[in-house]
């Protein structure tokens, strides 16, 4: 029987390393995990605790015995002169206790000071120096050995080429996270859609597949960062984790802002349950917290095991991206009659909440991705936000899976459905479908349209299935008879939503226009066309010729703004909500308040960082004054505001002769302005 016993063992520990390697090539090499890092590291700790309790069945080919996965065949071997180790994991604030008090019982204290940094989900790598110059970088590949991937990290510009200070010694090896940008993300993305191109399934896998490029000149057009966490040896007469990070940061090396010395345990799991909040806050992936034992002396002393130091452990975030079943495909109908493919999945918590549903877009993407009922897929919250299918875990299909058809009639009304050859999506084409009705009435009500607080879906889903709402204008015929005959609605509910109903009349026409739900005007063109057409009456008359003349306004927008102001269906609302006194019409602008806007007339554009004000504050800025910010460089643009790391379009601007400012000349320039008003 206990033959039995130790072959099962012996069996479920082959299984485990056969597993664990082919997803370390998967995740490592190949850069296409098919399994999430909470399951791996289960997977992983089930290998190390079953080894423990069974020594004589470890083998030297384990993944125990060896961290990551060696480098590709590609690029030349760089070996590590410290080896770069990997951290043993906590997963709740137990864990986190717990190897406190092992660390405290090691060196006999009965408190310890830690540091706490932000885990970047990127790529470890090492910059070596010599004579204080970049001479090498390398990725961690299995801690002793990795890959040379030196031209690819020269192009990372948060990397210093140079460390001019004298004290820095010879030689140097710092250990760092490469890693994406979330809005660099979505960029690259975006452009390998666009090229038909397979998508990268988040920042890190785009960070890794992006280092390991064997042409730096398309690593260079990939806006990489580092974040810079350690050194290889201490540095003479520093005694402290965080003392040697404040060396580096004085020696120009990139650090994260967020890093923090713990006086104590309950301080770093204060620090933990922080960023487990405001994680989404950031503009780069972490997927855990590093909690490193702060005096350079104990970590000495603590030492390390094979394969992670004792002084160190990674406490890890719930998974934003996890795997799940697409039970259904179902169809969701807009405000403009676009059908969208909506998948319904099995439920899984994605960033604290249950995510049962996940848009896909249009029949399009789903052809692309190869996304099938009953598939195993990837999610995550696209912008954090809205739950999104990244691709699909063809590992795992059964055979049952089966396609997806688009419907050829209306889910909602049964209408007929069109689908231009030019566009990607399928419509509805019957305006009076009652599913559209309800979308542009939501839209109408948003916060950013007109601003009709409590209209929620449930309150739009009754008053358009009872009749009492057909279109927008009908809102402002609702009387507190008709509200409170719904459900779940009192007297006093009832009369505070038409207080609300009543205090939309008279907003800005540019908000009035958003809310018109014209397709491919958003607020900011909303803005531009007030601006160039002062009333909804002379948008009547506007050609697509007339509107293309107007800054930003391109054909496809002339085209549906026009066609919009010229349908009799529309013509009829609009002349409803003018005699109930919905929108009032733009004031002409007749010169006179040149003083009070000493900016009016002019357009601004900006590029790079600025370190003074955020992007937000700088365009609000600029548009008290009376100027007009626009989206691109034209020969129209009046001036370009320069920061840090600007992009393309300063050249751009240079090349028509365009007005360029620095930050500093901005800011003079404002204060100027603001002294003539």
């Amino acid at each position: 029987m206990e033959d039995n016993n130790m072959e099962g063992v012996r069996k479920e520990l082959q299984h485990l390393r056969e597993t664990i390697t082919c997803h370390d090539i998967l995740y490592y090499v190949n850069n296409a995990p098919v399994i999430s890092d909470r399951e791996y590291d289960l997977l992983f700790r089930r290998l190390l605790e079953l080894e423990k309790e069974h020594p004589e069945f470890v083998t030297s080919d384990s993944p125990s015995q060896r961290i990551g996965a060696g480098p590709i065949e590609s690029f030349s071997v760089v070996e590590h002169r410290v080896p770069m180790l990997s951290l043993a994991n906590a997963f709740d604030d137990s864990e986190i206790m717990a190897f406190d008090e092992r660390v405290r019982k090691r060196v006999n204290k009965t408190d310890l000071e830690y540091v706490a940094e932000l885990k970047i989900d990127g790529l470890a790598v090492s910059l070596t120096y010599q004579d204080g110059l970049f001479i090498r970088g390398a990725t961690r590949g299995d801690g002793s050995k990795g890959e040379d991937i030196t031209a690819n990290l020269r192009t990372v510009r948060n990397i210093p080429l140079r460390i001019d200070d004298l004290s820095a010694p010879p030689l140097l090896e710092v250990r760092g996270e490469a890693y994406m940008s979330r809005k660099e993300f979505k960029r690259i993305n975006e452009e390998r859609s666009a090229g038909s191109e397979p998508l990268f399934a988040n920042p890190r896998n785009a960070a890794a597949g992006s280092v390991r490029q064997l042409d730096s000149r398309i690593v260079s057009k990939r806006k990489l960062a580092v974040f810079i966490y350690g050194i290889d040896t201490p540095l003479e007469g520093v005694t402290s984790h965080f003392g040697s990070l404040a060396v580096l940061g004085r020696w120009g090396f990139p650090l994260n802002e967020h890093t923090e010395i713990c006086a104590d345990i309950t301080d770093v799991i204060r620090f933990c349950s922080k960023w487990k909040e405001k994680r989404d806050t950031l503009d780069y992936d972490i997927d855990g917290i590093v909690i490193k034992v702060n005096s350079l002396l104990l970590q000495k002393e603590l030492g390390s095991i094979s394969r992670s130091p004792r002084w160190a452990i990674a406490f890890k975030l719930p998974s934003t991206e996890v795997t799940t079943v697409v039970k259904d495909i179902t169809i969701s109908v807009g405000r403009t009659g676009a059908l969208t493919p909506v998948a319904i999945l099995e439920p899984h918590e994605i960033d604290g909440s249950i995510v049962s549903r996940a848009t896909l877009h249009n029949e399009d993407e789903i052809r692309r991705k190869e996304i099938m009922i009953g598939d195993t897929v990837w999610v995550h919250k696209a912008g954090q936000v809205i739950p999104e299918v990244i691709s699909v875990v063809k590992e795992k299909r059964t055979g049952d899976e089966r396609p997806f058809e688009m419907p050829s009639h209306c889910p909602s009304c049964g209408g007929d459905i069109f689908r231009s050859p030019d566009e990607a999506v399928a419509r509805c084409i019957n305006v009076s479908c009652p599913a559209q009705v309800k979308e542009r009435i939501r839209h109408y009500c948003s916060r950013k349209a007109m601003d009709i607080e409590g209209f929620g879906e449930s309150i739009v889903e009754q008053v358009v299935d009872r009749g009492l709402v057909k279109d927008i204008s009908d809102l402002y015929r609702l009387k507190a008879d008709d509200l409170i005959s719904l459900e779940r609605m009192g007297r006093t509910l009832a009369e505070k939503l038409l207080d609300n109903i009543e205090k939309s009349r008279g907003r800005d026409l540019a908000r009035f226009i958003y809310g018109l739900g014209i397709r491919h005007v958003g607020e900011h063109i909303a803005e531009v066309l007030v601006t160039g057409v002062k009333s909804i009456e002379m948008m009547k008359g506007f050609s697509v010729d007339e509107l293309t003349g107007i800054p930003e306004i391109g054909p496809e927008i002339a085209m549906q703004v026009a066609q919009f102001f010229s349908e009799k269906e529309n013509l009829e609302l609009l002349e409803k909500l003018r005699l109930l006194g919905v929108y009032r019409e733009q004031e002409a602008d007749d010169g006179t308040d040149e003083k009070a806007h000493p900016l009016s007339g002019r357009t601004f554009l900006f590029t790079g960082t600025l370190s003074s004000m955020t992007r937000n504050e700088a365009e609000e800025r600029v548009k008290s004054l009376g100027g007009r910010i626009v989206s691109s460089v034209s020969g129209k643009l009046s001036c370009l505001i320069s920061g840090e790391s600007p992009g393309s379009k300063l050249g751009k601007a240079r090349s028509l002769g365009i007005t360029v400012l620095n930050e500093g000349e901005f800011l003079d320039m404002l204060k100027e302005k603001a002294a003539e008003q």
